[in-house]
C-alpha cells in the first residue's frame, strides 16, 4: 500500500508580499514594500446580532469590512516607498495626498493563467502615528485603513522580485 503523500504545505509570512505604486508620471510602478517590521492586517468585521423572540440565542451576520494594516518601518535612504511614507507623514498631507495604492501578492497561489501569482489591489488611506521610537534606527509607524473596494488580478514579478505588473481581472466592493 502507497503512502499518501502530505501535500500541505506551510505558508511563510514571506510568502505574501506587499507593492506600493510609487510611479510619478501617471503609470504605476508597484514597488515591493522591503524593511517593514510590521504589516499585519485586521478584518475589522461589522456584524449584525440579534436574538429573535422564538429563539433560545443570539444570531450574528457579517454586514461589511473596514480592512487595516498595521504598519511599522526602519527608515532607508534610497527607498521609493519609505520616501513616499515620510513625505505624507512629515508634511501632514490628508485627503487624496495622503492615499496610496497597495498591491498584496500570495506567492503561494499561482494565477490562473499559469504566469504570475494572485493578487489584490487596494486604495488604502496613510494614518500616521509614531516616528522615531527607536535609538538604534529611525523609525514610522502607523496604520493604512480602507480607502476603496479591491481589484482581484494577477501579478507578475520582475527578476529580482522587487517590481510588480498587475492586470486587473475584475473589482469587488
Amino acid at each position: 500500500m502507497a503512502e499518501a503523500e502530505n501535500t500541505e504545505k506551510l505558508v511563510k509570512r514571506s510568502g505574501k508580499v506587499a507593492f506600493m505604486d510609487v510611479g510619478t508620471s501617471g503609470a504605476p510602478k508597484y514597488q515591493r514594500m522591503k524593511k517593514f517590521t510590521e504589516m499585519s492586517q485586521s478584518k475589522n468585521a461589522t456584524e449584525y446580532s440579534r436574538t429573535y423572540v422564538d429563539e433560545d440565542g443570539e444570531v450574528t451576520d457579517v454586514t461589511g469590512y473596514s480592512p487595516e494594516i498595521g504598519y511599522a518601518f526602519d527608515q532607508y535612504s534610497n527607498n521609493a516607498v519609505h520616501e513616499k511614507l515620510v513625505d505624507i507623514t512629515d508634511n501632514e498631507k490628508t485627503g487624496p495626498d495622503a492615499l496610496v495604492n497597495i498591491l498584496i501578492v500570495d506567492l503561494s497561489k499561482k494565477a490562473s493563467t499559469g504566469t504570475g501569482y494572485v493578487a489584490r489591489l487596494r486604495t488604502y488611506s496613510v494614518i500616521p502615528d509614531s516616528e522615531g521610537d527607536s535609538t538604534d534606527a529611525y523609525t514610522y509607524s502607523g496604520t493604512f485603513r480602507k480607502n476603496s473596494g479591491f481589484t482581484v488580478g494577477t501579478a507578475v514579478l520582475s527578476e529580482n522580485n522587487t517590481i510588480a505588473t498587475f492586470t486587473p481581472d475584475d473589482e469587488e466592493e
